[in-house]
Parts: structure tokens; C-alpha cells; sequence
């Protein structure tokens, strides 16, 4: 049989096989870039011109683009064109125009500190806009909170009418007179001084005399021992403030002391509770 491989004679050509439109690699990968280089991309030349005259995409440039790459042959399959209307130059992108702001005012080439922007921006700059912007207001907000809270307990622990109890403290005797709730009084009145401590946890504005625990009751006890008449109690009225006091002290006035204690004993511990 007659080989007609090597004769000259024409034969059918090998077929070509080429890579359909989809598969064909464009554009090789871009590098990876940093966050700030993300957030502030750097602008070339191309890009300037691609934003202030923007050009529509045709078959030519796509040939042309693909005529780059030698190592892939040509696609053979049909070409699709898309056109965009001619509006006129395109207005640059905010992010554009903040790049363009932030070169003036900070150039990229310069050097600042001895450092170059991006250290300026990294190390410098971002720490000191967390901290006057997140660290600062957390640390105020925590501080008003903390304080709110403290003054709230000590508000409950203090020997308010709101807390009702009995409370335990030292009983001593002064000599009235004109005292902080505006009250004229005198010593052979049943009224009582309480702890500043209270009086002005209970004020609710700069005048004294419109304190809610003016012109309030207590009831004062203790057991006078002294002269073995058991538990004596005393009804009275508070009209003053007394600086001298702690929170669960009297100050009474000489004839309401002398009724739980003799006046030689000077300073007595009683109890008492609020009344109204």
C-alpha cells in the first residue's frame, strides 16, 4: 500500500485550537496592597485621564489589549462592543477629590518628622484620632457612670426617710437658735439638729430653708439607764443642720436631752427613726 505522507501532494492542515473569549487571561493580577493603600489608592496617569475624558471601549482596544499577551493566541469568536453615551467630562469621584486634597496639604514625596507619610499616617496620626475620638469619650462615659452609681449606694445606705429603719448613733445638746431651715428656736424646744451628711444629701436646690427634711419628725429612744426609768422616747423636729455631725448622729436641743440622759453625760448613744 502507497504511504502519500511524504509526496508533496496537499493535505488536509491540523486543526487549531483556541481558548474561547471567557478563559483568555486579559490582565494579569494586580498586587496585593495595604489598608492604607486601599483606602487612599495611588492615581497614575492613566487613571487622570480615564476620569476627566472617559473613552467607550471598542473592538480595536480589546484586539489591542489582547495583542499584549503573545502567549495566547488570538480568539477567533465574535466580539462584544459596548458604547456609553457621551455626556460631557465626568465629575471626579469623592474619594478622587479627597486624594487630590490630602496631596496638596500633605505631598507624598516630602518627608515629615524624618518619616514619610504613610508612617505619619499610621503611627501618628490614626492612634491620635482613636484616642481623642474613642478612648476619651469611653473613659468619660464610664467615669459619669461610676460616679452616678456611687452616689446612688451611698444615697441608699444614708439614714434618709426614704429608707425606713431604725438607725443608731451619738446624742449630744446644743443651745437653738435661728438654724438652717429658717426656724427661730430655743432650748426648751423638742427639736433636733440632724447630720449635715443627710440634710444636704435631701437638698433639692441652694436655699436651705426649702429642704424636705425641715420641719420633719423623728422619733428619738434610748434606755436611761442612769436614773433606771427604762426606754424613754421623745418626739422631735428638725430645724437645723449641725456640721459636727456623722450620718446617724443628734444634735437636740437641752430639755429633749436631758428627758434621755443627764446633762453631765455630754454625748449618749440612742436610736431613732423617722416619724413623717
Amino acid at each position: 500500500m502507497a504511504d502519500h505522507s511524504n509526496d508533496g501532494s496537499p493535505g488536509v492542515s491540523p486543526p487549531v485550537y483556541q481558548l474561547p473569549e471567557w478563559e483568555t487571561i486579559t490582565h494579569p493580577p494586580k498586587p496585593r496592597q495595604s489598608l492604607l493603600g486601599r483606602i487612599f489608592p495611588p492615581r497614575t496617569a492613566e487613571d487622570e485621564s480615564l476620569a476627566m475624558s472617559p473613552q467607550a471601549s471598542t473592538a480595536a482596544d480589546l484586539d489591542h489589549d489582547r495583542a499584549k499577551d503573545t502567549s495566547v493566541p488570538a480568539s477567533t469568536l465574535p466580539l462584544h462592543t459596548t458604547t456609553t453615551p457621551d455626556n460631557g467630562p465626568t465629575k471626579p469621584t469623592p474619594l478622587v477629590r479627597l486624594r487630590e486634597h490630602l496631596d496638596s496639604a500633605l505631598p507624598p514625596h516630602r518627608t515629615y518628622f524624618g518619616r514619610s507619610r504613610r508612617f505619619l499616617f499610621l503611627y501618628i496620626l490614626l492612634p491620635l484620632v482613636i484616642f481623642v475620638f474613642v478612648v476619651i469619650p469611653l473613659a468619660v462615659g464610664l467615669g459619669v457612670g461610676l460616679s452616678r452609681r456611687h452616689s446612688a449606694q451611698d444615697q441608699d445606705s444614708l439614714p434618709l426617710p426614704s429608707n425606713n429603719g431604725i438607725f443608731t448613733g451619738e446624742l449630744t445638746y446644743y443651745d437653738p437658735a435661728l438654724g438652717a431651715c429658717g426656724i427661730q428656736s430655743s432650748s426648751s424646744e423638742d427639736v433636733v439638729s440632724v447630720s449635715h451628711i443627710i440634710f444636704d444629701a435631701a437638698s433639692q436646690g441652694s436655699d436651705p430653708n426649702a429642704n424636705p427634711l425641715c420641719r420633719r419628725t423623728i422619733r428619738v429612744t434610748r434606755d436611761y439607764v442612769e436614773a433606771e426609768s427604762g426606754n424613754q422616747s421623745v418626739d422631735v423636729t428638725v430645724v437645723d443642720r449641725c456640721v459636727g455631725c456623722d450620718a446617724t448622729d443628734l444634735d437636740l436641743s437641752l430639755a429633749v436631752f436631758t428627758r434621755l440622759a443627764s446633762q453631765d453625760s455630754g454625748r449618749v448613744s440612742g436610736s431613732w427613726t423617722w416619724l413623717t
